[in-house]
Protein backbone atom coordinates (compact mmCIF):
# COMPACT_ATOMS: atom_id res chain seq x y z
CA UNK A 1 0.00 0.00 0.00
CA UNK A 2 3.16 2.68 0.76
CA UNK A 3 4.96 1.79 -2.14
CA UNK A 4 1.27 2.73 -4.15
CA UNK A 5 0.93 5.75 -2.68
CA UNK A 6 4.74 6.78 -3.74
CA UNK A 7 3.78 5.95 -7.58
CA UNK A 8 1.12 7.92 -7.60
CA UNK A 9 2.54 10.93 -5.40
CA UNK A 10 5.74 10.67 -7.80
CA UNK A 11 3.13 10.58 -10.95
CA UNK A 12 1.39 13.18 -9.42
CA UNK A 13 4.29 15.64 -8.99
CA UNK A 14 5.53 15.07 -12.43
CA UNK A 15 2.71 15.81 -13.74
CA UNK A 16 2.19 19.02 -11.79
CA UNK A 17 5.38 20.43 -12.55
CA UNK A 18 5.52 19.13 -16.30
CA UNK A 19 1.98 21.25 -16.60
CA UNK A 20 4.22 24.14 -15.20
CA UNK A 21 7.26 23.72 -16.90
CA UNK A 22 5.05 24.04 -20.05
CA UNK A 23 3.28 26.89 -19.71
CA UNK A 24 6.10 28.81 -18.59
CA UNK A 25 7.88 27.95 -21.62
CA UNK A 26 4.99 29.01 -23.57
CA UNK A 27 4.60 32.47 -21.66
CA UNK A 28 8.51 32.96 -22.69
CA UNK A 29 7.47 32.13 -26.17
CA UNK A 30 4.66 34.92 -26.17
CA UNK A 31 7.66 37.44 -24.40
CA UNK A 32 9.63 37.16 -27.16
CA UNK A 33 7.29 37.98 -29.45
CA UNK A 34 8.22 41.33 -28.53
CA UNK A 35 10.67 43.59 -29.61
CA UNK A 36 14.13 43.08 -28.13
CA UNK A 37 14.74 45.66 -25.77
CA UNK A 38 18.39 45.77 -23.46
CA UNK A 39 17.61 46.23 -19.98
CA UNK A 40 20.37 45.31 -18.12
CA UNK A 41 22.22 48.60 -17.64
CA UNK A 42 22.79 49.83 -14.05
CA UNK A 43 22.66 46.56 -12.45
CA UNK A 44 22.84 47.54 -8.78
CA UNK A 45 20.35 50.22 -9.20
CA UNK A 46 18.09 47.59 -10.75
CA UNK A 47 18.83 44.83 -7.70
CA UNK A 48 18.67 47.55 -5.07
CA UNK A 49 14.81 48.45 -6.80
CA UNK A 50 14.16 44.99 -7.23
CA UNK A 51 14.52 44.47 -3.61
CA UNK A 52 12.30 47.84 -2.26
CA UNK A 53 9.62 47.21 -4.62
CA UNK A 54 9.14 43.57 -5.06
CA UNK A 55 10.42 42.15 -1.97
CA UNK A 56 10.13 45.04 0.43
CA UNK A 57 6.90 45.88 -1.39
CA UNK A 58 7.29 49.68 -0.81
CA UNK A 59 4.43 50.76 -2.81
CA UNK A 60 1.69 48.66 -1.25
CA UNK A 61 2.33 50.12 2.29
CA UNK A 62 1.54 53.55 0.90
CA UNK A 63 -2.30 52.53 1.10
CA UNK A 64 -1.38 50.82 4.82
CA UNK A 65 -4.71 48.78 5.16
CA UNK A 66 -4.95 46.77 2.08
CA UNK A 67 -0.45 47.16 1.79
CA UNK A 68 -0.46 45.73 5.26
CA UNK A 69 -2.63 42.52 4.94
CA UNK A 70 -1.32 41.87 1.30
CA UNK A 71 2.39 41.89 3.13
CA UNK A 72 1.24 39.45 5.97
CA UNK A 73 -1.11 37.07 3.21
CA UNK A 74 1.85 37.20 0.64
CA UNK A 75 4.91 36.64 2.96
CA UNK A 76 2.88 34.03 5.24
CA UNK A 77 1.54 32.18 2.06
CA UNK A 78 4.96 32.01 0.63
CA UNK A 79 6.79 31.22 4.12
CA UNK A 80 4.51 28.58 5.13
CA UNK A 81 4.98 26.91 1.26
CA UNK A 82 8.58 25.86 3.07
CA UNK A 83 6.92 22.92 4.43
CA UNK A 84 6.56 21.62 0.80
CA UNK A 85 10.03 20.17 0.55
CA UNK A 86 9.35 18.16 3.65
CA UNK A 87 6.12 17.14 2.04
CA UNK A 88 7.59 16.51 -1.35
CA UNK A 89 10.43 14.15 0.43
CA UNK A 90 7.70 12.28 2.27
CA UNK A 91 6.07 11.48 -0.84
CA UNK A 92 8.43 10.36 -2.77
CA UNK A 93 10.40 8.12 0.25
CA UNK A 94 7.30 7.29 2.12
CA UNK A 95 8.44 8.69 5.25
CA UNK A 96 6.86 10.90 7.57
CA UNK A 97 7.95 14.52 8.91
CA UNK A 98 11.20 13.69 7.81
CA UNK A 99 12.72 16.93 8.93
CA UNK A 100 11.42 15.93 12.73
CA UNK A 101 14.96 15.27 13.98
CA UNK A 102 15.25 18.98 13.76
CA UNK A 103 14.35 19.60 17.57
CA UNK A 104 13.63 22.81 19.29
CA UNK A 105 14.35 24.78 15.40
CA UNK A 106 11.58 22.04 13.74
CA UNK A 107 9.06 22.82 16.81
CA UNK A 108 9.88 26.92 16.04
CA UNK A 109 8.88 26.77 12.31
CA UNK A 110 5.84 24.46 12.66
CA UNK A 111 4.61 26.54 15.49
CA UNK A 112 5.71 29.75 12.96
CA UNK A 113 3.72 28.43 10.05
CA UNK A 114 0.53 27.71 12.01
CA UNK A 115 0.72 31.42 13.42
CA UNK A 116 1.31 32.62 9.84
CA UNK A 117 -1.08 30.36 9.08
CA UNK A 118 -4.27 31.56 11.01
CA UNK A 119 -3.06 35.20 9.50
CA UNK A 120 -3.22 34.59 6.06
CA UNK A 121 -6.39 33.29 7.02
CA UNK A 122 -7.45 36.20 8.61
CA UNK A 123 -5.99 38.68 5.98
CA UNK A 124 -7.72 36.66 3.19
CA UNK A 125 -10.67 37.37 4.82
CA UNK A 126 -10.18 40.92 5.14
CA UNK A 127 -9.74 41.13 0.93
CA UNK A 128 -12.80 39.22 0.49
CA UNK A 129 -14.61 41.53 2.74
CA UNK A 130 -13.42 44.32 0.78
CA UNK A 131 -14.25 43.10 -2.80
CA UNK A 132 -17.92 41.57 -2.28
CA UNK A 133 -19.21 43.37 1.10
CA UNK A 134 -17.40 46.80 0.67
CA UNK A 135 -17.19 46.82 -3.04
CA UNK A 136 -14.06 48.84 -3.08
CA UNK A 137 -15.00 51.25 -6.02
CA UNK A 138 -11.53 50.33 -7.85
CA UNK A 139 -12.38 46.67 -7.78
CA UNK A 140 -15.63 47.79 -9.84
CA UNK A 141 -14.94 49.16 -13.09
CA UNK A 142 -16.20 48.45 -16.29
CA UNK A 143 -13.29 46.16 -17.65
CA UNK A 144 -13.78 44.12 -14.09
CA UNK A 145 -16.29 41.53 -15.74
CA UNK A 146 -16.87 38.16 -14.53
CA UNK A 147 -13.64 36.35 -15.15
CA UNK A 148 -11.54 38.97 -13.50
CA UNK A 149 -14.36 39.66 -10.58
CA UNK A 150 -14.19 35.43 -10.09
CA UNK A 151 -10.71 35.02 -10.63
CA UNK A 152 -10.01 37.61 -7.26
CA UNK A 153 -12.48 35.21 -5.31
CA UNK A 154 -11.36 31.75 -6.73
CA UNK A 155 -7.78 32.70 -5.44
CA UNK A 156 -8.91 33.87 -2.25
CA UNK A 157 -11.29 30.65 -1.66
CA UNK A 158 -8.03 28.37 -3.18
CA UNK A 159 -5.62 30.22 -0.01
CA UNK A 160 -8.27 29.72 2.41
CA UNK A 161 -8.79 25.71 1.66
CA UNK A 162 -5.18 25.34 1.66
CA UNK A 163 -4.71 27.37 5.29
CA UNK A 164 -7.53 25.26 6.39
CA UNK A 165 -6.03 21.64 5.23
CA UNK A 166 -2.72 22.49 6.58
CA UNK A 167 -4.08 23.17 10.03
CA UNK A 168 -6.61 20.52 9.72
CA UNK A 169 -3.68 18.26 9.05
CA UNK A 170 -1.54 19.09 12.03
CA UNK A 171 -4.49 18.92 14.34
CA UNK A 172 -5.05 15.46 12.99
CA UNK A 173 -1.41 14.50 13.50
CA UNK A 174 -0.85 16.58 16.60
CA UNK A 175 -3.26 14.11 17.95
CA UNK A 176 -1.98 11.08 16.78
CA UNK A 177 0.95 11.91 18.06
CA UNK A 178 -0.38 12.39 21.49
CA UNK A 179 -2.12 8.73 21.56
CA UNK A 180 1.00 7.30 20.56
CA UNK A 181 0.22 5.92 16.98
CA UNK A 182 2.72 4.08 15.51
CA UNK A 183 4.97 6.18 12.31
CA UNK A 184 3.89 9.57 13.87
CA UNK A 185 6.96 10.59 15.96
CA UNK A 186 6.21 13.24 18.18
CA UNK A 187 7.66 16.27 17.13
CA UNK A 188 6.49 20.14 16.24
CA UNK A 189 4.49 22.68 17.89
CA UNK A 190 1.14 23.06 17.35
CA UNK A 191 -0.21 26.64 18.93
CA UNK A 192 -3.17 27.29 16.39
CA UNK A 193 -4.42 23.62 15.28
CA UNK A 194 -3.91 22.37 18.88
CA UNK A 195 -7.31 24.46 19.35
CA UNK A 196 -9.08 22.17 16.62
CA UNK A 197 -8.64 18.85 19.03
CA UNK A 198 -12.12 19.28 20.39
CA UNK A 199 -13.58 18.06 17.29
CA UNK A 200 -11.36 15.05 17.48
CA UNK A 201 -12.29 13.88 20.51
CA UNK A 202 -13.43 10.05 20.40
CA UNK A 203 -12.28 9.38 16.87
CA UNK A 204 -10.35 5.75 17.08
CA UNK A 205 -6.69 5.98 15.22
CA UNK A 206 -7.90 4.62 11.90
CA UNK A 207 -10.19 7.80 11.54
CA UNK A 208 -7.65 10.18 12.32
CA UNK A 209 -5.33 8.54 9.88
CA UNK A 210 -7.31 8.87 7.07
CA UNK A 211 -8.27 12.68 8.37
CA UNK A 212 -4.66 13.23 8.25
CA UNK A 213 -3.63 11.88 4.78
CA UNK A 214 -6.58 13.44 3.08
CA UNK A 215 -5.56 16.72 4.75
CA UNK A 216 -1.94 15.88 3.36
CA UNK A 217 -3.30 15.29 -0.38
CA UNK A 218 -5.19 17.65 -1.04
CA UNK A 219 -3.06 20.15 0.85
CA UNK A 220 0.20 18.69 -1.87
CA UNK A 221 -2.24 18.56 -4.74
CA UNK A 222 -3.62 21.57 -4.10
CA UNK A 223 -0.47 23.41 -4.26
CA UNK A 224 0.29 21.89 -7.77
CA UNK A 225 -2.59 22.99 -9.37
CA UNK A 226 -2.52 26.41 -7.55
CA UNK A 227 1.36 26.69 -9.18
CA UNK A 228 -0.40 25.69 -12.36
CA UNK A 229 -3.61 27.94 -12.38
CA UNK A 230 -1.00 31.57 -11.76
CA UNK A 231 -0.49 30.92 -15.49
CA UNK A 232 -3.97 32.21 -16.48
CA UNK A 233 -4.33 33.88 -13.49
CA UNK A 234 -3.72 37.60 -12.60
CA UNK A 235 -1.83 35.97 -9.58
CA UNK A 236 1.14 35.27 -12.10
CA UNK A 237 2.94 38.76 -10.85
CA UNK A 238 3.45 35.98 -7.41
CA UNK A 239 6.12 34.81 -9.87
CA UNK A 240 6.64 37.46 -12.20
CA UNK A 241 7.00 40.64 -10.00
CA UNK A 242 10.60 40.47 -9.34
CA UNK A 243 11.86 40.28 -13.27
CA UNK A 244 9.30 42.94 -13.81
CA UNK A 245 10.27 45.54 -11.59
CA UNK A 246 14.37 44.77 -12.17
CA UNK A 247 13.70 45.40 -15.93
CA UNK A 248 11.53 48.25 -15.19
CA UNK A 249 12.75 51.62 -16.78
CA UNK A 250 14.93 53.44 -14.17
CA UNK A 251 15.33 56.56 -16.55
CA UNK A 252 13.06 59.68 -15.57
CA UNK A 253 9.58 58.42 -16.18
CA UNK A 254 9.00 61.72 -18.13
CA UNK A 255 11.45 60.89 -20.66
CA UNK A 256 10.59 59.24 -24.27
CA UNK A 257 12.51 56.41 -25.77
CA UNK A 258 13.40 57.64 -29.23
CA UNK A 259 13.07 55.92 -32.39
CA UNK A 260 16.35 54.76 -33.92
CA UNK A 261 15.50 55.63 -37.45
CA UNK A 262 14.31 59.15 -36.73
CA UNK A 263 16.88 60.34 -34.52
CA UNK A 264 19.65 59.32 -37.48
CA UNK A 265 17.36 61.24 -39.58
CA UNK A 266 17.66 64.31 -37.50
CA UNK A 267 21.16 63.71 -37.09
CA UNK A 268 21.89 63.99 -40.80
CA UNK A 269 19.73 67.04 -41.20
CA UNK A 270 21.65 68.85 -38.66
CA UNK A 271 25.30 67.48 -40.22
CA UNK A 272 26.64 69.70 -42.48
CA UNK A 273 28.83 67.50 -44.13
CA UNK A 274 26.53 64.40 -44.32
CA UNK A 275 25.59 63.41 -47.59
CA UNK A 276 21.91 63.94 -48.20
CA UNK A 277 22.10 61.17 -51.00
CA UNK A 278 23.84 58.58 -48.92
CA UNK A 279 21.70 55.49 -48.39
CA UNK A 280 20.53 55.12 -44.85
CA UNK A 281 21.82 52.08 -43.13
CA UNK A 282 19.11 49.50 -42.23
CA UNK A 283 18.35 49.78 -38.40
CA UNK A 284 19.89 46.66 -36.27
CA UNK A 285 17.48 43.24 -37.07
CA UNK A 286 15.83 45.03 -39.46
CA UNK A 287 16.22 43.24 -43.01
CA UNK A 288 17.59 45.10 -46.44
CA UNK A 289 14.73 47.48 -47.90
CA UNK A 290 12.42 46.21 -45.33
CA UNK A 291 10.77 49.53 -43.49
CA UNK A 292 10.58 50.31 -40.04
CA UNK A 293 6.80 50.54 -38.67
CA UNK A 294 6.56 53.36 -36.58
CA UNK A 295 4.73 52.74 -33.04
CA UNK A 296 2.34 49.39 -32.18
CA UNK A 297 -0.38 48.52 -33.30
CA UNK A 298 0.04 45.02 -32.49
CA UNK A 299 2.15 43.12 -29.73
CA UNK A 300 4.67 42.46 -32.09
CA UNK A 301 5.13 45.50 -32.05
CA UNK A 302 5.92 45.97 -28.11
CA UNK A 303 9.24 45.84 -26.89
CA UNK A 304 9.22 41.78 -24.55
CA UNK A 305 9.06 44.24 -21.16
CA UNK A 306 6.13 45.44 -22.27
CA UNK A 307 4.46 41.95 -22.56
CA UNK A 308 6.44 40.94 -19.54
CA UNK A 309 4.18 44.07 -18.02
CA UNK A 310 0.84 42.54 -19.29
CA UNK A 311 1.77 39.17 -17.80
CA UNK A 312 2.59 41.04 -14.39
CA UNK A 313 -0.19 42.93 -14.01
CA UNK A 314 -2.11 42.66 -10.16
CA UNK A 315 -5.37 43.73 -11.83
CA UNK A 316 -5.47 46.11 -8.77
CA UNK A 317 -6.74 49.20 -9.95
CA UNK A 318 -4.73 51.39 -8.84
CA UNK A 319 -3.43 53.03 -11.97
CA UNK A 320 -6.90 53.52 -13.14
CA UNK A 321 -7.28 54.90 -9.34
CA UNK A 322 -5.31 57.54 -9.74
CA UNK A 323 -5.50 58.60 -13.68
CA UNK A 324 -6.81 61.73 -13.77
CA UNK A 325 -8.40 61.04 -17.42
CA UNK A 326 -10.44 58.11 -16.01
CA UNK A 327 -10.84 60.78 -12.51
CA UNK A 328 -12.92 62.55 -15.02
CA UNK A 329 -14.92 60.37 -16.69
CA UNK A 330 -12.69 59.79 -19.84
CA UNK A 331 -12.68 55.95 -21.36
CA UNK A 332 -9.16 55.51 -20.44
CA UNK A 333 -8.48 52.93 -17.84
CA UNK A 334 -4.67 52.33 -17.51
CA UNK A 335 -5.40 48.50 -16.06
CA UNK A 336 -7.89 47.72 -19.66
CA UNK A 337 -5.01 49.00 -21.32
CA UNK A 338 -3.01 45.86 -19.56
CA UNK A 339 -5.33 43.51 -19.55
CA UNK A 340 -6.24 43.95 -22.91
CA UNK A 341 -2.53 43.48 -24.02
CA UNK A 342 -2.18 40.41 -22.71
CA UNK A 343 -5.45 39.30 -23.76
CA UNK A 344 -4.53 40.02 -26.90
CA UNK A 345 -1.10 38.40 -26.68
CA UNK A 346 -2.87 34.93 -25.10
CA UNK A 347 -5.09 35.11 -28.51
CA UNK A 348 -1.61 35.19 -30.70
CA UNK A 349 0.03 32.48 -28.31
CA UNK A 350 -3.38 30.15 -28.85
CA UNK A 351 -2.81 30.87 -32.64
CA UNK A 352 0.66 29.88 -32.55
CA UNK A 353 -0.07 26.54 -30.29
CA UNK A 354 -2.63 25.53 -33.10
CA UNK A 355 -0.74 26.15 -36.60
CA UNK A 356 2.61 25.93 -35.11
CA UNK A 357 3.57 29.52 -36.18
CA UNK A 358 1.19 32.73 -36.16
CA UNK A 359 -1.78 32.93 -38.84
CA UNK A 360 -2.82 36.09 -39.70
CA UNK A 361 -6.49 36.48 -37.72
CA UNK A 362 -7.55 39.92 -38.94
CA UNK A 363 -7.23 41.68 -35.75
CA UNK A 364 -4.60 43.68 -33.84
CA UNK A 365 -4.30 45.19 -30.90
CA UNK A 366 -5.45 48.80 -32.03
CA UNK A 367 -9.12 48.92 -32.57
CA UNK A 368 -10.09 45.50 -31.88
CA UNK A 369 -8.73 45.47 -28.20
CA UNK A 370 -7.66 49.07 -27.11
CA UNK A 371 -9.79 51.91 -29.05
CA UNK A 372 -8.31 54.67 -30.30
CA UNK A 373 -10.41 56.99 -27.93
CA UNK A 374 -8.98 55.46 -24.91
CA UNK A 375 -5.25 56.35 -26.08
CA UNK A 376 -5.89 59.85 -27.13
CA UNK A 377 -7.67 60.26 -23.32
CA UNK A 378 -4.14 59.77 -21.89
CA UNK A 379 -2.33 63.06 -20.43
CA UNK A 380 0.90 61.36 -19.71
CA UNK A 381 1.17 62.54 -16.69
CA UNK A 382 2.49 59.21 -16.15
CA UNK A 383 0.52 58.87 -12.52
CA UNK A 384 -0.30 55.14 -13.63
CA UNK A 385 3.21 53.93 -13.67
CA UNK A 386 4.06 56.09 -10.40
CA UNK A 387 1.34 54.18 -8.56
CA UNK A 388 1.50 50.33 -10.36
CA UNK A 389 3.05 48.26 -7.25
CA UNK A 390 5.02 46.16 -9.38
CA UNK A 391 6.76 48.61 -12.01
CA UNK A 392 3.96 48.36 -14.62
CA UNK A 393 4.03 51.19 -17.48
CA UNK A 394 0.92 51.36 -19.62
CA UNK A 395 1.66 54.74 -20.65
CA UNK A 396 4.58 53.21 -22.77
CA UNK A 397 1.99 51.35 -25.02
CA UNK A 398 -0.39 53.97 -25.17
CA UNK A 399 2.67 56.43 -26.30
CA UNK A 400 3.69 53.44 -28.78
CA UNK A 401 -0.04 53.35 -30.13
CA UNK A 402 -0.63 57.20 -30.53
CA UNK A 403 3.16 57.22 -32.41
CA UNK A 404 2.01 54.61 -34.95
CA UNK A 405 -1.60 56.51 -35.64
CA UNK A 406 0.79 59.62 -36.36
CA UNK A 407 3.53 58.27 -38.31
CA UNK A 408 1.81 56.09 -39.82
CA UNK A 409 -1.32 56.68 -40.62
CA UNK A 410 -1.40 60.34 -40.20
CA UNK A 411 -4.61 59.46 -37.74
CA UNK A 412 -4.67 62.19 -34.88
CA UNK A 413 -7.49 64.26 -33.26
CA UNK A 414 -8.47 66.99 -35.70
CA UNK A 415 -6.70 69.28 -33.06
CA UNK A 416 -3.29 67.78 -33.04
CA UNK A 417 -3.44 67.65 -36.39
CA UNK A 418 -3.65 71.62 -37.29
CA UNK A 419 -1.18 72.11 -34.19
CA UNK A 420 1.45 69.67 -35.68
CA UNK A 421 0.68 71.58 -39.30
CA UNK A 422 1.08 74.97 -37.89
CA UNK A 423 4.46 73.45 -36.18
CA UNK A 424 6.00 72.39 -39.64
CA UNK A 425 4.51 75.87 -41.70
CA UNK A 426 4.79 78.17 -39.13
CA UNK A 427 7.44 76.96 -36.18
CA UNK A 428 4.47 77.42 -33.87
CA UNK A 429 1.43 75.40 -33.14
CA UNK A 430 -0.70 78.64 -33.07
CA UNK A 431 -1.91 79.77 -37.35
CA UNK A 432 -0.11 82.93 -37.15
CA UNK A 433 2.16 83.62 -40.09
CA UNK A 434 6.09 83.78 -38.61
CA UNK A 435 6.21 87.38 -40.28
CA UNK A 436 3.22 88.22 -37.57
CA UNK A 437 4.56 86.30 -34.22
CA UNK A 438 6.12 89.52 -32.96
CA UNK A 439 3.27 91.71 -33.75
CA UNK A 440 1.94 91.35 -29.79
CA UNK A 441 5.29 93.26 -28.83
CA UNK A 442 3.55 96.54 -30.72
CA UNK A 443 0.26 96.02 -28.87
CA UNK A 444 -0.11 99.09 -26.02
Amino acid sequence: MQIIAQIAFILAFAIGIGIFVRNVRRMIRNIKLGREIDRNDHPGIRWKKMAKIALGQYKMVRRPVSGIVHIIVYLGFIIINIEVLEIIIDGIFGTHRVFAGGGAAYDFLIASFEILALLVLVGVIIFWVRRNILHVYRFMAREMTSWPKNDANYILYFEMVLMTLFLVMNAADHQLQINGAPHYVEAGAFPVSSMLLPLFDGLSNSTLIFIERAAWWLHILGILFFLNYLYYSKHLHILLAFPNVYFSKIRPKGEFDNIEAVTKEVQLMMDPDADPFAAPAEPEGQEEGEPEKFGASDVFDLNRVQLLNAYTCTECGRCTDECPANNTGKLLSPRKIMMDTRDRLEEVGENINKNGSFKDDGKQLLDDYILREEIWACTTCNMCVEACPVGIDPMSIIVEMRRYLMMEQSAGPADLNNAMSNIENNGAPWPYNQMDRLNWANEN
